[in-house]
């Protein structure tokens, strides 16, 4: 569907796996950041994590190269890469630093496909150590969505992100990709004739099989990487899309959903509102 804004998540969506768990593991901060897990929130604790490996001499220039052995599949760069060349407008939307994205995507020659990337800041600081900072500012007020982390809430993002591509009152396409359950609060901001396409068995689909009527866009769920590289190319090919919309979101959630489970079911105020910035 040339023309569509898509918009990606980027851990385990466009790259196999966490970054930045990646770089805790292969720098051998594993013991460190276990024994601080729970004392800090997730982007404060990659900020620490950072003066650590300052601290033991560690280099910018190596945690670019530990960034760059992160797998990522040879067949998602031909899709993004596809996407791009077919006149979509291509964002990423993720609660990574733009350090690490950047890094990757410039390593697969993915970094020009990207009309914008929404994620925390960071920056090296005069002494050489990577600063991590956190998307919203927690400490001066709160976003108040229950299904996103303190620093960034992905569907107020979601919100900004329409509203500056429909400046000119023209209505866009908008295909979100993702996994997570902050990826949940993004798929809330899209619209009848959107796309959301879910990661199976992760967070994102546990919320949509349990919270159905809450998504308005086609939900297209991906189990591998070939299926989510296929979508996204096909996201040029209109009657691609005819045809998927042709098998009801309804009718995937009663295949590979249970509905009756309530196990995941996205906590509320007393009066069954979910909690969610608008």
């Amino acid at each position: 569907m040339a023309g569509a804004v898509v918009v990606f998540d980027f851990d385990a969506t466009i790259i196999d796996g966490d970054g930045d768990l990646w770089v805790v593991n292969e720098l051998g901060l594993n013991h460190l950041f276990t024994q601080l897990r729970s004392t800090l929130p997730h982007n404060l604790l990659m900020d620490r994590m950072m003066k650590e490996l300052h601290s033991q001499g560690k280099t910018i220039e190596e945690i670019a190269d530990c960034l760059k052995q992160i797998p990522m599949r040879p067949s998602i760069v031909s899709a993004i890469k596809s996407a791009h060349a077919s006149g979509c407008e291509l964002r990423i939307l993720s609660d990574a630093n733009v350090f690490f994205i950047e890094t990757i995507l410039k390593h697969h020659g993915l970094l020009d496909c990207f009309h914008e990337i929404n994620c925390n800041p960071s920056f090296v600081d005069e002494e050489g150590r990577l600063r991590i900072l956190p998307y919203h500012d927690f400490n001066s007020s709160s976003h108040a969505c229950n299904l996103c982390p303190p620093n960034m809430c992905k569907g107020l993002v979601m919100e900004t992100i329409r509203d500056s591509v429909s400046a000119d009152g023209k209505k866009q396409v908008m295909i979100y990709v993702g996994d997570g359950t902050p990826d949940f609060c993004a798929g809330l901001k899209l619209e009848e004739g959107d796309y959301l396409i879910p990661r199976n068995n992760f967070p994102i689909w546990e919320l949509i099989c349990a919270n159905p009527v809450l998504i308005r866009a086609n939900i297209h769920e991906w189990n591998t990487w070939e299926e989510l590289a296929a979508l996204l190319i096909n996201t040029t090919n209109t009657s691609f899309i005819e045809d998927l919309d042709k098998s009801t979101t309804s009718a995937a959630t009663a295949r590979d959903c249970k509905i009756e489970d309530t196990n995941s079911t996205i906590s509320t105020h007393s009066n069954g509102t979910l909690r969610v910035p608008h």
